[in-house]
C-alpha cells in the first residue's frame, strides 16, 4: 500500500456503525450532486435505504473510523438477477486516498462471491467526473446515456451514464 492510500479493513455493517454511516451519507445526500435520492431524506429513511435487506453492505474501517460504505445487490429481479449493481460513498475526510477504488475492487469480489457475473451502474451522473474516470479505469464501459436525466443543483439537467463490466 502506497502512502496516502486507504488501509484498514472491509467488513459487514453493525448497528453500532449507524451514526458513522449517517455522518458519511448526509453531506453527500444533502449536496444532491451524485445520487438520485431526495436531498431532504431523513436519517431514518437514508439508513433504511442503504441498509435494506436486498443489499449486502460493507464498510471500510481504519483505526476505528469509517472511511466509506458500499453495497452490492441484484441490478434487476428475475432474468436480470445475475448482474450486480453497487453504490459507494466515501467519507469527506477520506477522499483522495483510494477508498473508492478499494471499495470498487472489493465489490467485484463480493459480487462474484454472491454469484453475479457482471456489474452495471444504471445512473452515473455525468458531471461526477471523478467517479466516471475511476469506473472507466476499473474496467467499466459506458453502454448508454440518458440525456438530461438528473437535475444537478448547480448545473441543471445533466446526462446520466449506464456503465457495465463483466466480472
Amino acid at each position: 500500500m502506497a502512502a496516502g492510500e486507504a488501509g484498514g479493513i472491509i467488513r459487514p455493517v453493525t448497528p453500532a456503525d449507524h451514526d458513522a454511516i449517517w455522518a458519511i451519507l448526509e453531506p453527500v445526500l444533502r449536496a444532491g450532486e451524485t445520487l438520485a435520492v431526495d436531498r431532504a431524506i431523513s436519517r431514518k429513511e437514508a439508513l433504511a435505504l442503504w441498509l435494506s435487506p436486498d443489499r449486502t453492505v460493507r464498510v471500510v474501517e481504519e483505526d476505528g473510523a469509517l472511511l466509506g460504505i458500499f453495497y452490492v445487490r441484484a441490478n434487476q429481479p428475475g432474468g436480470g438477477n445475475h448482474v450486480a449493481n453497487a453504490g459507494y460513498v466515501t467519507a469527506a475526510h477520506a477522499t483522495g486516498r483510494g477508498v473508492a477504488r478499494r471499495m470498487c475492487a472489493a465489490s467485484f469480489d463480493l459480487a462474484r462471491d454472491l454469484g453475479f457475473s457482471a456489474m452495471q451502474y444504471n445512473f452515473v451522473v455525468s458531471t461526477n467526473t471523478r467517479a466516471v474516470s475511476l469506473w472507466t479505469a476499473m474496467g467499466f464501459s459506458t453502454v448508454g446515456r440518458s440525456p438530461a436525466a438528473f437535475r444537478h443543483p448547480a448545473y441543471g439537467p445533466v446526462d446520466t451514464l449506464i456503465m457495465h463490466r463483466a466480472l
